[in-house]
């Protein structure tokens, strides 16, 4: 029978450094007045032995708790999982948020809370009371609803809003809805569009009005009318079929409509195909967030690709430097995206 392996504790570490058991807590705590021979001596020793610290120790040994947790809507996130449409906003968030956590020692937990909720505060103070995280990410909408905001803003703990661009209270860190549909309205403009259409996202995710905002500025920038060609969806296929159906029902319909995410997208190229609108030759498409369902549609839709892993990974950065005692950031952070070009936009005209 094989021998179990003897597990690496800090009294090993003690021993192999040569210093106490309270220094080298400190190193791994990453705690000032150690000199950095000591310091390089017992790194030297972690390293050598495969020591890897204990989170619960760590906890033990001081206010820290090493985690950070990830909170998104729970209605949305479920309704997104059992659909099975190839939507991967958490996977991209735990892929940025997990990654860098690890490259600091901290460990991410990943909760849904029903922003909806009467019992809103109670989910919330319930994780954080289970789990007393050291920080926590907000997702939208729970990034501009102010109960949540208002309650995480009595607690004595940093939390970032992702998706958003208030800076009164916790750090706010943009994907630049406005700049990315202005970016999409522009390459249609670009490619000789005059009537571009926009279907706007729900009404509780305050990114669905900077994204129409966007799309206004552009239009108007080129002189452009939008009487008409603004429709509003809920992020669902449904809705975003609905839309569809209404703006091509028009006498005068769009040569081109830009979608608030992948699954509206998805629906209008379904409607265009049972109109016998090909796409782009009759339609150019555009969508926001370039998740696989849209790389692999056909024809593949063009999209902004606003990276949430980077988003993740920034906001986890934000709240380790404020752990360490940095100030927050004295002007909005913004993760930029990016326009991937593909199959759904041909010139017009």
């Amino acid at each position: 029978m094989a021998r179990r392996r003897q597990a690496v504790t800090i009294r090993h570490v003690s021993a192999a450094a040569g210093v106490s058991l309270q220094t080298v807590s400190r190193v791994i705590n990453n705690e000032p007045n150690v000199r950095a021979e000591t310091r390089d001596r017992v790194q030297a020793a972690i390293d050598s032995l495969g020591y890897v610290p204990s989170i619960a120790a760590q906890r033990m040994s001081g206010s820290r708790s090493y985690l950070i947790l990830a909170i998104n809507d729970r209605e949305r996130t479920i309704a997104d999982w059992q659909a099975r449409q190839g939507t991967d906003w958490v996977d991209q968030m735990l892929l940025g948020g997990m990654l860098t956590c690890a490259e600091h020692g901290y460990r991410m937990i990943f909760e849904l809370i029903d922003t909806h909720s009467d019992h809103v505060e109670r989910e919330l103070l319930a994780a954080i009371a289970a789990l007393q995280p050291d920080g926590i990410i907000l997702t939208p909408p729970h990034s501009d609803n102010p109960q949540i905001v208002d309650l995480l803003a009595e607690q004595d703990m940093p939390f970032v809003r992702i998706g958003s661009q208030r800076q009164d209270a916790g750090i706010a860190v943009s994907m630049d809805d406005a700049g990315s549909a202005a970016t999409a309205t522009r390459h249609l403009i670009d490619h000789g569009h005059r009537r571009i259409a926009c279907i706007a996202g729900a009404s509780d995710y305050e990114l669905s009005g900077w994204r129409v905002d966007g799309w206004r500025a552009a239009m108007a920038e080129a002189g452009l009318d939008t009487a008409g060609l603004l429709d509003a969806g809920d992020f669902s296929h449904a809705s975003g079929r609905a839309a569809a159906l209404r703006l091509l029902a028009r006498p005068d319909r769009p040569t081109a409509i830009i979608a608030s995410n992948d699954q509206m997208a998805i629906a209008t190229l379904a409607v265009a195909r049972e109109q016998g609108l090909g796409v782009p030759d009759d339609l150019s498409i555009i969508s926001f967030d370039n998740t696989p369902i849209v790389q692999f549609a056909q024809p593949p839709l063009t999209a902004i690709d606003q990276s949430i892993a980077a988003t993740a990974s920034t906001a986890v950065e934000l709240i380790i430097a404020h752990l360490k005692g940095a100030p927050p950031p004295a002007s909005l952070t913004s993760v930029p995206s990016t326009l991937i070009s593909r199959a759904s936009v041909a010139r017009h005209g």
